[in-house]
């Protein structure tokens, strides 16, 4: 069953927010959805956005300024939430930001006292697509996926994980390689436990190395980005791409940091650059 949080109307379209009961996390799970005005019986385009750490549907639903763009190229745009939630959910031991309640790193989790909830990976591969579809005049062959930060980790391992599902991939600041950096050991290390051959199939890096490919990738990252030399290290991404002859636009954007603010700068131009892969 879906239960409908808010609608609201905005750039002829409908903004809504909706929760339903997740099998996957065993959860109530909350994601926002933006539907252009269409046809009786026309099914739209859809577009993913995985958000990043601390985040939930509302920051990207709130702050992105992806309407106008979803609007105009007549594209659904998803949002769901980061993690499971609820009083019997596990968090960080220590109430940290980088793990936990909204840090749910699109994994499914094997380690005891996480797996029996945090299987984000099962839920947005499998359960989300699935309960989408039969609610909303959703056209499924046709999705892009797109993600900030963890989010955009999220979307690159899950796009290279489902050849053919999807017709374009990007992402916004990625964390690029989990196996390389500070973010990422804690939460594969917390999630999968200490056997790193286990987290390859969550690095993107990793997954390019391994043989799996993207249609075509489009990757924004703010040069000034207080994350980019210890947790994201675009570079790793920009060298696994180049040995492995994957086709990527990996733009560096002077002067911009983390934050919405950037985001919302170049939201429109990644949804016209998936508009066009959607045709």
């Amino acid at each position: 069953m879906i239960e409908t949080i808010s609608t609201n109307r905005s750039h002829g379209g409908t903004q809504g927010v909706y929760s339903h009961s997740s099998s996957s996390t065993g959860t109530a799970m909350t994601f926002s959805l933006f539907l252009p005005d269409h046809e009786p019986g026309e099914k739209l385009p859809l577009l993913w956005f995985l958000s990043g750490l601390t985040c939930t549907h509302a920051n990207v639903t709130e702050k992105g300024e992806f309407r106008e763009a979803c609007a105009r190229h007549r594209i659904a745009f998803v949002a769901p939430d980061t993690s499971p939630r609820g009083e019997d959910v596990p968090d960080d031991a220590e109430g940290a930001y980088d793990f936990g309640l909204g840090a749910g790193f699109y994994v499914d989790a094997t380690e005891a006292r996480f797996a029996k909830h945090y299987r984000m990976r099962s839920y947005i591969e499998q359960e989300l697509p699935e309960f989408l579809a039969s609610e909303f005049p959703l056209d499924m062959e046709q999705q892009a996926i797109t993600g900030h930060s963890m989010g955009g980790h999220g979307a690159l391992t899950i796009g290279l994980r489902n050849p053919g599902r999807f017709r374009s991939v990007s992402a916004f600041s990625p964390i690029v390689s989990p196996l390389n950096c500070p973010w990422g050991h804690k939460a594969l290390a917390g999630y999968l436990g200490d056997d790193r051959t286990n987290w390859a199939d969550y690095d993107a890096c990793a997954l390019i190395t391994g043989g799996a490919r993207l249609p075509d990738l489009l990757v924004d990252q703010g040069g000034a980005d207080a994350f980019l030399e210890e947790q994201l290290k675009t570079h790793l991404l920009e060298e696994a791409c180049a040995a492995a002859g994957q086709n990527a636009t990996i733009r560096m954007q002077p002067g911009y940091d983390h934050s919405y603010y950037f985001i919302s700068t170049f939201m429109a131009d990644h949804i016209g650059w998936h508009a066009e892969r959607l045709k």
